[in-house]
């Protein structure tokens, strides 16, 4: 992945020839999803895992228009996830952050043959390369699975002594702002139990569209929050505010302030800044 950054590989589709790259810029460019099965060598050779199998899958998604800052906001709204991922998010907390490296905890839930419930930790970290470009990694520090979810006896299995759905989980975002919109990129690189040949046969396909379908889901949500932040209360301006606000004496008091600050986003350092100091009273009228 380093020495994609030094080749200026930054994407996935950077590393193929002009027509498939073509191809599947124009796809996602339609709205549609690119994933695609990986495979993870090292020194060019399968990396053996005892009792262990390693899922290495991509994703693409593009999202026309000046989204880059919003994608990069959802990216890092960890508190967020369960809403934003619902249902394979269940419950989502940030633990830690410090700059910008965070450690937060996710409940997991995903049904294929059986409904299988994970609490799971990670350590994360966001690296700004430019300001077109941007990289999110996380590793999953503990998952452990959840026996009776949500049941009178839940409780969990030891962790690495459980059915092996999930033992490992990392995630690696690219974020690039080019074409005139922006392009999201996701690869999950998971570790779980091996599967017993005499099935391997049921269960591998189901694995597969499984694998396919967690890629999928996370790259649409992704999309969805990321132009529902650029729509929905992104940005604060009098002009809407004073259509909320009754009391013509309580609208006179607010005006100067709010002309002053104009319009700029809620989530930001700036809009911290233009409200700080102001009366508590104030905040409620305006809020």
């Amino acid at each position: 992945m380093d020495k994609d950054l030094r080749d200026e590989h930054f994407l996935y589709i950077d590393n193929l020839s002009s027509e498939p790259r073509a191809k599947i810029d124009a796809q996602v460019r339609q709205g549609e999803l690119y994933i695609e099965q990986l495979h993870t060598l090292e020194d060019g050779q399968q990396i053996r895992v005892p009792s262990g199998l390693i899922h290495h899958w991509i994703g693409i998604a593009f999202v026309p228009g000046e989204l880059f800052s919003q994608t990069l906001d959802v990216l890092q709204d960890y508190q967020r996830y369960a809403h934003v991922y619902k249902p394979d998010v269940e419950r989502s907390k940030l633990l830690e952050l410090d700059g910008n490296n965070s450690k937060s905890y996710l409940r997991l839930y995903k049904k294929s043959l059986v409904a299988v419930v994970l609490n799971a930790n990670f350590d994360a970290e966001y690296t700004p390369l430019s300001s077109t470009r941007a990289e999110f990694r996380s590793y999953s520090t503990r998952i452990a699975e959840v026996r009776d979810p949500n049941g009178p006896n839940e409780s969990e299995f030891p962790v690495g002594k459980d059915h092996g759905y999930l033992w490992r989980l990392n995630s690696y975002w690219r974020i690039e702002k080019r074409d005139g919109g922006v392009y999201l990129q996701v690869e999950l690189v998971t570790l779980s139990r091996t599967v017993p040949g005499v099935i391997a046969w049921l269960v591998n396909p189901t694995v597969r569209k499984l694998s396919k379908a967690t890629i999928a889901n996370l790259l649409n949500a992704t999309v969805r929050a990321t132009t529902q932040e650029s729509t929905i209360s992104t940005h604060f301006c009098w002009e809407e505010c004073k259509l909320s606000i009754e009391d013509e004496a309580e609208r006179n008091l607010i005006k100067p302030m709010l002309d002053e600050i104009g319009c700029i986003p809620w989530h930001t350092e700036d809009f911290e800044q233009a409200l700080r100091g102001v009366d508590d009273t104030h905040l409620q009228v305006m809020i």
